[in-house]
């Protein structure tokens, strides 16, 4: 692309900022006369009254609604589900770094189990 190109492109670009676009008259009346038509008969139809209104949701349903509904469940269904599965049948890949040689101890931090973790280290040793 060249600066003539450019140019040309700014004038048409500056042609169109100048003309503004405005809905003819008649499409703003018969727009405005079907707004009134639809409002008017929502206005007949009386409400539904077997559900609860939103504010007077169950603790279930409002937690729902926090989590984000059915695509935020979704997704974390398919994690829980994906996280069980790899927990009972691990990939072969993850063989190696989980069976180590050596025996490995699980820790707590726990002050008064020092003396119970220096009583296996000494029968380790």
């Amino acid at each position: 692309m060249n600066d003539d190109d450019i140019t040309a492109l700014k004038a048409h670009f500056e042609a169109a900022r100048s003309h503004a676009a405005r809905p003819s008259e008649a499409l703003l009346a018969r727009v405005l006369a079907d707004a009134m038509q639809i409002q008017e008969e929502q206005a007949e139809t009386p409400a539904p009254q077997g559900r609860a209104p939103a504010h007077e949701a169950g603790f279930w349903r409002q937690v729902f609604q926090g989590l984000g509904g059915w695509p935020a469940l979704t997704g974390l269904a398919t994690a829980t589900v994906v996280g069980i599965w790899i927990g009972a049948s691990p990939p072969s890949g993850l063989e190696g770094y989980l069976a180590e040689g050596e025996a490995a101890f699980v820790v707590d931090l726990d002050p008064w189990d020092a003396f119970d973790l220096a009583s296996v280290m000494e029968g380790a040793m």
